[in-house]
């Protein structure tokens, strides 16, 4: 043991200097740890690893390369044959990416870590203490509950190994559930104190069990009398210097940067390179400062703006589908040799992605997601004539000192963005601010994608104060099965031009096609089935409707007048939900109305933040639920929180209701949670819903078509002997009507809209943001009002609004249409087909839509009247 570094070039001086702390051990210990102070009443310091890959930047090649030697080490230990029986369980958060990395060079073993994430419907298989954690209870959840249950080794990996406190918890837990024979400790550094060097083999002799230990470097920290005190003293005195503004200090919250650091990449940067030139053991550039005071939002640059992000770039990895995100609920050898295959593309999309003048990129983790970030950089450190550092974001507090024997420079604070089980906080980044990086690549676990990783005191925008070029990459965030019949049972959704006129990017179809199967039936005899009781009008199709020459006129009339108001419309129901439901959402429109407008607020997305949002579209049956394997599906592959369900209009709100209750009743039955069921609409003029584009009742043209504006695809079926238990609803594909399909065209004439509302949408986003969006739910009641007023008495054949009476004219056998006194063009369709099909329209002064479609009542063929008897109209 020696001290070969003086204080003068190490990162640890500045905190042993100030509390007499010494730090001593193997030749380049001090290469491999500085010091921190903690905010934390339970442990002063905090040893900070150079090749961990947590607090500091490091070459992904360093950081991987450390923990895959320790892998080998242990196979080595315990040879092949035991290797190949071994499980790797690393500790969250700081030790994910360390203990998967030990899992590669195991080779044969599979891995899992602990995780603070609480996963709904995941049984733990263990828990423990981290007794002088900040965040202290740890989860062990298994998707496989078999994983632990083995007799083979257990190997168990941390960052540093200094009470034995945590592994001594977790091997007492693990062992009385599942006893075995050996474990093998595995650290990056021993430093144990002499007092404590002795509990590894007590404890093996109280369980009957041998434990090892395999560690990169060792040493001790030697702690002088009230160390504690002193330390909290120290973070006290530079805290409250920082809330004064004065010097020395340090920021409990927004940033904290190095005198002469540069922000967007001009001008010196103290900590360039400085990760990679401390493991030759020479010293870092920049003055000996001090922690410096900084407000909580973003800084005011030089002219007195205030820096937010102005871009950012989604880069879509095409992570595998069905692969595990990391090692939380178990990482198997088959998941690694997928990874490995899927890796150089996924980097080579990263590389695309990246500015080409970028010098210096950082590649940043979040929280327990390590493993995927450091691979996917590990690759990309080739790829690109860029230096390329790996860190990651951290739940623990700790002082920031602007000086070169410090080993925590800068800190950035921001609001956790994964809705954590502990509640809202603050979580941080090390030594990022100042550091001159050119680009910062995050990564982030979909659950991870919120509104608060965009917001503008998020993540993104303290990272955009302090790098020119911003870029996400969002990890699936893996679900375990969690019942026998696995979702992975259902089919991939049907896409053009196989299934629908539409591009396939634009929408998947989580249908099956029954284009083969004969099932239309002329209206009128559906419509007498129906009030009869002897069919759902699910069971059948209508006839589809082909539109005269005059009616066509009619749709491309409406659609030149109507373009820009519905692009409006779009813009403000997209920017509602990016900015209140997710960043990232997963549309899901409810089939068919609903579809156009889905892909319209995708190309919206793509339009304004070049954002590629998944889009599919499900079947909902009223009085028969929404589809319950379509559900499994999306629950499978995405975040339910993501996932937005997306409808062209609200009429009376039935079907609001109708999704509502489905999904309560699914996730009861389920146990999956997390859907919201509250639709995303277009227009809502019967004020049912929150999110909507406006609550103006007109005209929309996809309105005024059947199949022909919706890609080609026919109202959804559901009928025992045609769908199964197992099965998504139906639909069919009229592949033989393309000659008169506009869907695209509807599409392509509201998106060229886009560009000139975009003021409008914004100043309307603003609006709606403060307003009164509460439900009133003023459409239910005067549909009520209607039905009793028209002797019908069933709220189910009036239909309010111009897109529900428009369908009454092209599906059902209509009665009469009300239609409020002065309405103008947005009806001139709907007297069109009331003419054609013979129907009165009756004009009405206190309506509160501009009209309402009422279904003949107790209809039989030939019947005109409410009571069901031919009268004179």
């Amino acid at each position: 043991m020696n001290n070969a570094v003086n204080n003068g070039d190490w990162s640890g001086s500045w905190v042993a200097e100030r509390l007499g702390v010494e730090l001593v051990g193997d030749d380049g210990l001090r290469a491999l740890l500085g010091l921190a102070l903690r905010r934390n009443p339970k442990r002063a310091h905090l040893l900070v690893s150079n090749v961990l890959g947590k607090h500091v930047p490091q070459s992904p090649a360093v950081v991987y390369g450390h923990g895959f030697t320790l892998g080998r080490r242990v196979r080595e230990l315990l040879g092949d044959e035991e290797a190949a029986r071994a499980v790797v369980v690393g500790y969250a958060e700081t030790a994910t990416g360390l203990g998967h990395s030990v899992a590669d060079g195991v080779g044969l073993a599979p891995y899992l870590h602990s995780t603070r994430r609480p996963v709904p419907g995941v049984t733990p298989a263990g828990g423990f203490e981290e007794s002088h954690s900040h965040a202290t209870s740890h989860l062990l959840l298994p998707e496989d509950p078999a994983l632990l249950a083995g007799e083979g080794p257990l190997v168990l990996v941390d960052d540093e190994f200094s009470t034995g406190n945590t592994v001594l918890n977790t091997i007492r837990d693990l062992h009385a559930r599942y006893p075995r024979k050996r474990y093998v400790v595995v650290a990056l550094v021993d430093m144990r104190s002499p007092a404590d060097a002795g509990r590894l083999a007590d404890l093996a002799g109280e369980i009957g069990a041998s434990v090892d230990l395999v560690a990169g470097a060792s040493g001790t920290v030697r702690l002088p009398e009230g160390v504690l005190e002193k330390g909290q003293e120290l973070v006290a005195k530079y805290e409250e210097s920082a809330a004064n503004g004065d010097r020395p200090g340090a920021a409990p919250s927004g940033l904290v940067a190095p005198r002469g650091g540069a922000a967007h990449g001009h001008g010196p940067a103290p900590l360039g390179g400085w990760t990679g030139s401390r493991l030759q053991g020479q010293r870092p550039e920049g003055a000996r400062g001090t922690a410096r005071p900084a407000p909580t939002g973003p800084q005011p640059t030089d002219n007195g703006t205030t820096p937010h992000l102005t871009h950012l770039t989604h880069v879509d990895l095409h992570w595998p589908q069905g692969l595990p995100d990391g090692g939380r609920h178990g990482f198997t050898p088959a998941h690694r040799i997928r990874l490995e295959t899927a890796l150089p593309a996924m980097a080579a999309r990263l590389a695309e992605a990246l500015p080409p003048d970028a010098r210096r990129v950082l590649t940043l983790g979040f929280e327990e997601l390590m493993y995927a970030p450091l691979r996917v950089a590990r690759e990309l450190e080739p790829l690109v004539a860029a230096e390329v550092r790996y860190s990651t974001t951290t739940r623990s507090p700790v002082l920031a000192v602007d000086d070169p024997g410090y080993a925590i420079r800068s800190r950035l604070v921001f609001p956790a963005h994964d809705n954590p089980a502990d509640g809202p906080g603050e979580r941080y980044a090390y030594n990022v601010a100042g550091a001159g990086f050119d680009a910062v690549v995050v990564f982030v676990d979909s659950a991870g994608d919120t509104p608060e990783l965009h917001a503008p005191d998020g993540l993104l925008a303290r990272l955009g104060a302090h790098a020119p070029h911003v870029l996400l990459a969002v990890v699936p965030s893996y679900a375990p099965a969690l019942t026998e019949e696995s979702p992975a049972m259902l089919p991939e959704p049907l896409r053009g031009p196989a299934f629908s006129s539409y591009p396939p990017e634009d929408v998947g179809w989580l249908l099956q096609d029954l284009s083969d199967v004969t099932l239309e039936a002329p209206t009128e005899e559906r419509e007498e089935a129906i009030q009869s009781g002897g069919a759902h009008y699910a069971e059948s199709l209508p006839v589809e409707y082909q539109p005269s020459e005059q009616y066509q006129a009619l749709f491309h009339a409406a659609l030149e007048t109507s373009a820009a108001r519905i692009a409006q419309a779009v813009g403000v129901v997209a920017e509602t939900v990016l900015a209140e439901r997710s960043a990232r959402p997963v549309l899901v429109s409810l089939a068919r109305a609903g579809t156009p407008v889905g892909v319209l607020m995708r190309r919206w997305a793509r339009f304004r933040y070049g954002a590629e949002l998944p889009h599919y579209a499900v079947s909902i049956v009223r009085g028969r639920g929404i589809d319950a394997n379509a559900l499994r599906w999306l629950a499978d592959r995405h975040e339910p929180r993501d996932v937005v369900f997306v409808d062209g209009w609200t009429g009376k709100g039935a079907i609001t209701r109708e999704l509502a209750d489905a999904i309560e009743e699914f996730e009861e039955r389920e146990g999956v949670s997390g859907f919201d069921p509250e639709i995303a609409v277009l227009a809502d003029p019967g004020s049912c819903v929150r999110t909507y584009g406006t609550r103006e009742d007109f005209l929309i043209p996809s309105a005024c078509l059947n199949s022909t504006v919706s890609g080609l695809i026919s109202r959804t079926v559901l009928r025992a002997d045609l769908v199964g238990p197992d099965d998504f609803h139906g639909a069919k594909f009229y592949r033989e009507l393309a000659g008169a399909d506009v869907s695209v065209a509807f599409l392509d004439a509201v998106a060229a809209r886009f560009e000139e509302v975009v003021d409008a949408v914004d100043e309307a986003v603003k609006e709606l943001a403060v307003a009164d969006r509460t439900p009133t739910w003023e459409g239910w009641a005067a549909v009520e009002r209607i039905s009793e007023e028209y002797n019908i008495h069933d709220v189910n054949l009036v239909k309010p609004g111009v897109g529900e009476t428009t369908r009454v004219l092209l599906r059902r056998v209509p009665w009469k249409i009300l239609a409020r006194a002065g309405a103008g063009a947005d009806l001139d369709h709907v007297r069109l087909l009331a003419e054609q099909r013979g129907v009165p329209v009756e004009e009405v002064g206190e309506l509160p839509y501009t009209c309402v479609g009422l279904i003949h009542p107790k209809y039989t063929r030939g019947a005109t009247g409410a009571d069901g008897r031919a009268v004179n109209v």
